[in-house]
């Protein structure tokens, strides 16, 4: 029987699920600011050329952040097979929406450059809803992992898109949506030069609050929840009050210029939000709204234990291959974006 079985997780589930949480907030810390650059370039640039500054910024590291993705997704699908199927065969129509917007926005970067203005505006409303769309909606995919959806016994989805974007998942969308702003924001006044970098500080000054307000109650509404089923979940008081704490200081950081701590700070918020959810999620990965028998878990959902040994060694010799490799991409891409450079430039991706 699926669900909260009486068997402990072994350590090799716990493992991978500790390993696909960090997978996921690699994710986020490096796709966030991707998306929120593709969000803000409509409110930064005044022209093509301030368009161009905006993308240039991301050029070299948008498609090499989406790696984590892929990654996450295939450690996911490995190491919990069920857990995937019945997320996929629930989730189809949001994730058919959050993929296409993610195809349709890597298209926008290799497209926008080959014609005229009419077809450079086309793409660049791609590139704006590309990033908009999967900021909400990994925000309201993972609040409902975390509160329930409506599962029935083995694995049987018995619900509508609709059930997917109850209250509390829409909030926690417009948490993510204004948390990835806010870091796109802090990122652009880390890597831009001239009038982009103004006025996305000023953004930056403008949403902090409102960020704080939106992802404060989001937190303070999955710790209460935690509270009452006080049965699953590992949620620590001092994680959501370390995020909100920071959050509440990043536009000040950004007002005193100190933009490489803003964007820290922003990037730590990211961190302690998702953190929060999967430790409330634990010893789940799918919480059925129908009743605790039903939902799925860490045990019930993994693969055989030869099939994780063999994914921890090859995690162990490639991770660091791979870490090694973007942090030097990063370390070669590290100077400002200004206009006299970018407006030179034929292309707004990898250079």
């Amino acid at each position: 029987m699926l669900g909260l079985l009486s068997t402990s997780p072994s350590g090799l589930e716990q493992l991978w699920f500790a390993l696909i949480t960090v997978l996921w907030l690699g994710y986020f810390f490096l796709e966030g600011f991707d998306f929120g650059v593709g969000v803000l370039m409509p409110f930064v640039s005044k022209d093509d050329i301030d368009r161009r500054v905006t993308i240039n910024t991301i050029g070299p590291v948008w498609d090499g952040n989406e790696v984590w993705l892929i990654t996450a997704g295939g450690a996911t699908f490995a190491a919990f097979p069920l857990w995937y199927a019945t997320v996929f065969s629930g989730f189809y129509l949001a994730l058919f929406l959050l993929l296409a917007a993610l195809i349709f926005r890597g298209m926008a970067f290799e497209m926008r450059h080959r014609g005229d203005a009419k077809w450079a505006a086309w793409w660049d409303r791609a590139i704006f809803w590309g990033s908009a769309l999967p900021a909400l909606l990994w925000g309201v995919a993972f609040a409902d992992f975390v509160h329930g959806v409506p599962l029935g016994a083995n694995a049987t989805w018995t619900g509508t898109f609709f059930d997917l974007v109850k209250p509390y998942a829409l909030v926690g969308g417009l948490s993510t949506l204004s948390l990835f702003t806010l870091h796109g924001a802090t990122y652009l006044g880390l890597k831009a030069e001239g009038d982009v970098r103004e006025r996305a500080q000023k953004i930056a000054t403008r949403l902090a609050p409102v960020s704080f307000i939106i992802v404060f109650a989001f937190l303070g509404w999955t710790y209460l929840t935690a509270h009452v089923r006080h049965e699953v979940g590992l949620v620590p008081p001092l994680l959501p009050i370390v995020g909100v704490a920071v959050l509440a200081a990043v536009g000040w950081l950004v007002r005193e210029r100190l933009e490489g701590w803003a964007f820290i700070g922003t990037g730590v918020v990211i961190v302690a939000f998702f953190t929060t959810l999967m430790f409330n999620l634990y010893p789940n990965v799918l919480v059925s709204s129908i009743s605790p028998s039903d939902s799925l878990t860490i045990v019930g959902t993994a693969s055989h234990p030869y099939t994780l040994e063999v994914m921890s060694w090859v995690a162990l010799i490639f991770t660091p291959l791979v870490l090694a490799y973007q942090s030097w991409t990063y370390w070669i891409f590290k100077k400002r974006v200004s206009r006299p450079g970018t407006a030179a430039e034929p292309a707004p991706t990898n250079v």
